[in-house]
């Protein structure tokens, strides 16, 4: 056993009345009245109803920097900090799993454009943690209503490859007026890349002629969000 594991099961005389403590606390305040520790460890209370989940709590957020990035995180690399079991990580990955079907519910209700702010949140939710770049593609009805949302690609760090060819037949199988393209920079860094701008225009050349509107092509990462419509690049 590990020092840290050691740590970890310590007895804690007041385990009960801490985790009473923060519950209070968050039906009181919100979560915006606890530090992404404390939330992180009210997640973990579940999975770990015996142990003080704090030393696991402030660790996993020193492996991957904020709360956020935690329920993001591959499991693989969650299984990597002592003390996380096979419980830890699925509790985690529900969290993450219902973050994901909520902005997306959000954005189904209203005409996409309308609620650009929403599409932005759920962009940011499914894909601006992850380790590999995605391609995702949200194709529109004529009311700019989501019809399918779909994780065209996933690639390398630093590339996911992109067939301007399949994204059109796919939004003509679904008989889409118009796509909104989406992908992540692992990096963290959103701005966009001379092959992405180039890689739009590609497929808005395709798109044009066939009846089919690119919207936009929006770049998330951890520092934030582009968008090529945004800063005119198409």
């Amino acid at each position: 056993m590990t020092g840290f594991e050691e740590e970890l099961r310590k007895p804690d005389p007041d385990h009960a009345g801490h985790r009473q403590r923060l519950r209070e606390r968050f039906v009181n305040g919100g979560a915006g009245a606890l530090p992404d520790y404390e939330l992180l460890e009210l997640v973990l209370f579940s999975a770990l109803p015996r142990i003080n989940t704090k030393p696991l709590a402030k660790r996993l957020l020193a492996k991957f920097g904020s709360f956020a990035e935690v329920i993001a995180a591959p499991p693989e690399r969650l299984r990597e900090v002592d003390g996380v079991g096979e419980r830890v990580v699925t509790d985690l990955k529900i969290i993450q799993a219902a973050a994901e079907r909520l902005a997306r519910g959000t954005v189904r209700k209203r005409p996409v454009l309308s609620s650009w702010s929403a599409v932005l949140d759920y962009c940011r939710t499914a894909m601006a943690f992850a380790e590999k770049e995605q391609f995702r593609i949200l194709f529109l009805d004529k009311r700019n209503q989501l019809i399918s949302d779909e994780l065209q690609q996933t690639g390398t760090v630093d590339h996911t490859p992109v067939y301007p060819r399949e994204v059109i037949k796919r939004a003509l199988e679904l008989s889409a007026t118009a796509i909104i393209l989406v992908h992540n920079h692992p990096s963290g860094d959103p701005t966009p890349s001379r092959a992405d701008v180039e890689m739009t225009r590609t497929i808005i050349d395709i798109a044009q002629p066939l009846g089919v509107s690119v919207h936009d092509h929006v770049i998330v990462g951890r520092d934030g969000h582009a968008s090529l419509r945004g800063l005119k690049l198409i």
